[in-house]
């Protein structure tokens, strides 16, 4: 469909391709979505890791619609609500340590721009202005707004808006399939760890404000996950050094990865944790940071106002579906379920290592990076015009599942930005079953990639 007939069939919608024609969603029901035309997908990326009950849960619907007749909407720095009241009350039993303050958003890059300006504003209030300095890492991802870009590691993603960015230092990640020093664990000396302590002395100890990452990199690196000495590590060193540690989860809080929240694996409680995407399961846009109590205990102590709002933070509507969401998830034990079910999950992606363009398959609970390369031996990565990651994306929707790419996490020729993933976030609510019919669909996925590639 070319010209004016394909500007029919979106209307008027700024898609944020123009030269791709998009699948219209018409429905939705457990694990599966159909289209305008009536194709069935399984939805192998939970609407890119925000469905995590499912589709079609009545009972969050039914929350939303009563609170919605109630009251609609409370304006957050002159009222607070009692769905936002008891959301942060629920959540604070869950975090981690003394995360047990909780300010909500509208989703995740919003909830990123709170961490950070709550860093910076902790440290102002204390006596430390000279604390503005963020540090974060490459290959990572942590919102699209540009002071979330600032910090974002995801050089593809940046390099439009580069000029308009913050200009903020970054680090690699703990990525031993790509190891930038060429090092071998465990001999390594956990050089991606030491490399934190490194750049906080470049920048001056006493000018540094906070270190963010997310604790295993979702879509831009496609579930990395680090060695078990690095978390501790990095809290260790923030904590020599008077920097405040930002965990970002939202992708892997909520039981994503096998655990409430991911940095349970390591038993590092952070200073600010930022969530989205699963909290909501979909049902309405919501966003949210956990803040240790002595930060909280800074702000009271010296009567200062958080200088910051959003106009739908705290909005009561989506605070009644997190309420519903939380439930649901409670109840049917999905983090217990996803810990149970994860190994059979990575044991079905475990055959597609036998296409010869499959260079890595990392799993940790119910999230998964499939990392394609040109040569297996050298790891060498496809070139960006090849587009590897969208080839697959669309190779998947013709085999039934909707998986998500990413690009970016390699260099190729020249230091440009080259890698390709893709990446799987399926409901929590995956049974046996589904993954099975995972493993199927996306072996028949690999097989036209395969085809198209002749490799």
């Amino acid at each position: 469909m070319t010209g004016p007939n394909r500007r029919a069939a979106r209307g008027h919608l700024f898609t944020l391709d123009p030269s791709r024609e998009y699948p219209v969603l018409d429905r939705a029901e457990g694990v599966y979505v159909w289209d305008a035309e009536g194709r069935r997908y399984l939805d192998a990326i939970a609407g890119i890791g925000v469905a995590t009950i499912g589709y079609g849960r009545r009972e969050v619907v039914d929350a939303m619609a009563e609170q919605a007749a109630r009251l609609p909407y409370a304006v957050g720095n002159i009222f607070s609500n009692a769905p936002a009241i008891r959301l942060a009350e629920r959540i604070g039993t869950l975090t981690p340590g003394d995360l047990d303050w909780v300010h909500f958003t509208s989703g995740g890059s919003e909830a990123v721009e709170v961490a950070l300006k709550l860093a910076r504003q902790y440290h102002v209030i204390r006596g430390a202005p000279e604390r503005q300095v963020i540090i974060s890492r490459w290959t990572s991802y942590h919102g699209a707004t540009l002071g979330t870009l600032s910090v974002g590691g995801s050089k593809l993603r940046r390099r439009v808006y580069e000029p308009l960015l913050l200009d903020t230092p970054h680090i690699p990640p703990s990525y031993c399939y790509r190891c930038p020093w060429g090092l071998t664990y465990p001999s390594c000396g956990i050089t991606c760890a030491t490399e934190l302590d490194a750049a906080i002395r470049a920048a001056g100890p006493e000018r540094v404000a906070a270190f963010i990452a997310e604790p295993v990199v979702a879509s831009v690196g496609g579930a990395i996950w680090p060695v078990d000495e690095y978390w501790p590590m990095i809290r260790e060193i923030c904590d020599r050094h008077g920097v405040l540690l930002i965990a970002d989860e939202v992708v892997t809080g909520f039981g994503r990865t096998g655990r409430d929240f991911a940095v349970d694996h390591w038993g590092v409680v952070p200073d600010l944790l930022v969530m989205g995407k699963g909290m909501s399961g979909g049902y309405a846009p919501l966003g949210a940071v956990a803040i240790r109590a002595p930060i909280r205990a800074a702000f009271e102590e010296q009567g200062a106002a958080f200088e910051h709002i959003f106009t739908f933070g705290g909005n009561p509507v989506s605070a009644a579906a997190g309420l519903a969401v939380v439930d649901v998830w409670e109840r049917e034990r999905l983090t217990e379920h996803v810990a149970e079910l994860g190994p059979g999950f990575a044991a079905a992606l475990e055959p597609l290592r036998r296409f010869p363009f499959v260079g890595d398959v990392r799993t940790l609970g119910f999230m998964a990076g499939i990392e394609f390369v040109e040569d297996r031996e050298t790891r060498r990565p496809f070139p960006p015009e090849a587009r590897v990651a969208a080839k697959a994306r669309e190779a998947g929707l013709q085999a039934g599942i909707v998986t998500y790419p990413g690009t970016g996490m390699a260099e190729g020729p020249g230091g440009r930005p080259a890698g390709d993933i893709i990446s799987l976030y399926p409901p929590l609510t995956f049974q046996p079953s589904h993954i099975v019919e995972m493993g199927a669909r996306l072996a028949d996925a690999f097989a036209r990639l395969d085809r198209e590639l002749d490799l």
